[in-house]
């Protein structure tokens, strides 16, 4: 018997990657940005501005925290399914998150653009070839493939709509 000993990056993603509920990683990414979207729509401007505990993000730094990881992975996707042998930077999401100014913004403003993020995602995820998806490349010093990438924004959703339901909108 073979045991498989996961690093601690196999690890982080694992939790991810164990949130999609079927095989069909596509069909949950279109219902994870569905949920997210009816759950953001039946929010109020001032309601956007809430965060569960201090220190924590608002709504709207959320959102916009999901809508910034989804283009940095899309980018990620892109390069590895070209064959780009070039290592891909990590990034800082609290930095990120901090100079994004997402409170600043409307909400109307930010759900849009989550919205065509998610379509973008959609469409060139739909259109590449199983073989592009299966090319592994370099991202944040971690070797991972193009769909693993794709998955993880389905899962990075869902995690982040989890969190939403159970420290959000109970205190909303």
């Amino acid at each position: 018997v073979k045991l498989l000993i996961m690093t601690d990056f196999q690890k982080y993603i694992q939790r991810y990657l164990d949130l999609i509920p079927s095989e069909n990683w596509l069909k949950e990414m279109e219902k994870s940005g569905e949920k997210t979207v009816a759950i953001y729509s039946k929010r109020s401007e001032e309601q956007s501005h809430f965060a569960y505990a201090e220190g924590k993000w608002t709504l709207k730094e959320l959102l916009l925290h999901l809508s910034d990881t989804e283009r940095i992975f899309q980018y990620r996707i892109l390069a590895i399914a070209r064959g780009d042998k070039n290592e891909l930077p990590g990034f800082d999401e609290e930095l990120y998150a901090s100079q994004s100014l997402a409170n600043e913004r409307h909400l109307d403003s930010l759900l849009e653009e989550y919205q065509l993020i998610r379509k973008s995602s959609q469409i060139l995820l739909e259109t590449m070839h199983p073989s592009a998806l299966a090319n592994i490349g370099t991202a944040n010093g971690n070797r991972i493939s193009a769909e693993t990438i794709a998955k993880l924004i389905v899962g990075h959703n869902l995690h982040h709509l989890n969190v939403i339901e159970e420290r959000y909108l109970p205190k909303l």
